[in-house]
């Protein structure tokens, strides 16, 4: 008996579903625009909110920066449920590791006693500011319009209380695997007056009914801490004898700078739109000038004690900062009204 083997080609009846074929042309889809595009509930709701009678349950009216189309942001990363849960997966595996090394040779335990106290003092109590980060990520997933933009928020509200659990696991290894280091923390975020600026800051963002503005604030704190926690100590953590914290915070920093990839997109779109983009960059300008004198002032408090700490040029750095972002911001072509040597001013 012989076989013989063919090959026949099955066409499908159809490329993608017809919502997709209408943006994109009938044409194989990608699974993130599958997942993704034109998701947002717009119709057929039950009721309207009774502690918003003005709105739906889903609106655009929620925030004051608008796009013509919701769906004319899209993530650059293409971040759809597997592949975010692949890649961090493999960042909290490799942070795994690198704890791991850490642990297994004590050098946290090693590390120079003023950087092991700033570590303590300094690094720790932030896992508090990214709860809150993750109540305001997931409060701007519910209220954003368009499922390009609101998914995006909701893997950032997962990234914040994923930094929270990887700075704790720090915390618990410097306590020689005990909470002793964590409670020092949290009173330490509760009453010292170091962190009173953060704090206060994070509640209000937590309130402001814009969830855009919102985001923006925090982008803010973010930006300034980003120069001062990730990039500044952990030059200094290098040449001060504590490479242990530089081999744990890398991971933090490599996170932040993927959340600039959507983050930066959205801000362009906000501002390039044909319909709302004017509206929105006065809106822009509005939460800035709001938002970044306190910024600064909160994240000089803490860079302050840093520098009582290690002597590490931290409020150098968050100065610096100032001027970067005030810089690309004005090159997005928002009027800032406060200069950052105006900021600097309000700080002392």
């Amino acid at each position: 008996m012989q076989y013989e083997l063919k090959t026949q080609i099955i066409e499908p009846d159809r490329q993608t579903f017809d919502h997709i074929a209408k943006r994109f042309g009938d044409k194989p889809a990608t699974r993130y625009q599958e997942g993704t595009y034109d998701l947002q509930p717009v119709e057929n709701f039950h009721y309207r909110p009774t502690w918003a009678p003005d709105k739906e349950l889903y609106d655009a009216d929620y925030s004051n920066f608008r796009l013509a189309d919701p769906y004319s942001y899209a993530d650059p990363r293409q971040y759809y449920y597997t592949p975010y849960v692949t890649n961090r997966s493999a960042m909290h595996e490799g942070f795994g590791k690198s704890l791991d090394y850490v642990s297994d040779k004590d050098l946290l335990g090693r590390a120079p006693q003023e950087w092991q106290r700033l570590i303590a003092e300094v690094i720790i109590p932030l896992r508090h500011l990214e709860s809150g980060a993750q109540m305001l990520y997931s409060g701007a997933c519910r209220f954003a319009y368009g499922t390009t933009i609101s998914q995006c928020c909701g893997y950032a509200g997962f990234d914040r209380i994923g930094n929270a659990q990887l700075l704790s696991r720090i915390g618990i290894a410097l306590g020689e695997q005990t909470a002793s280091v964590l409670k020092s923390a949290k009173q330490g975020w509760v009453s010292d007056p170091a962190w009173q600026g953060l704090r206060k800051m994070i509640e209000e963002l937590l309130v402001v009914e814009d969830w855009a503005v919102a985001v923006i604030g925090l982008d803010l704190i973010d930006k300034l801490l980003d120069a001062m926690i990730y990039r500044n100590l952990d030059e200094e953590a290098i040449m001060g004898g504590a490479g242990a914290y530089s081999l744990l915070a890398q991971h933090i920093g490599t996170w932040y700078a993927d959340q600039r990839k959507w983050l930066d997109a959205l801000y362009r779109t906000w501002l390039a739109d044909e319909q709302y983009g004017e509206q929105n960059r006065a809106h822009f300008t509005e939460a800035v000038d709001t938002w970044f004198p306190q910024a600064v002032a909160a994240v000089t408090l803490l860079a302050e004690k840093a520098d009582g700490i290690v002597d590490a040029n931290c409020v150098e750095a968050v100065r610096a900062a100032a001027d970067q972002i005030a810089a690309e911001y004005r090159e997005l072509g928002l009027e800032i009204q406060q200069s950052p040597q105006s900021l600097q001013g309000q700080e002392n």
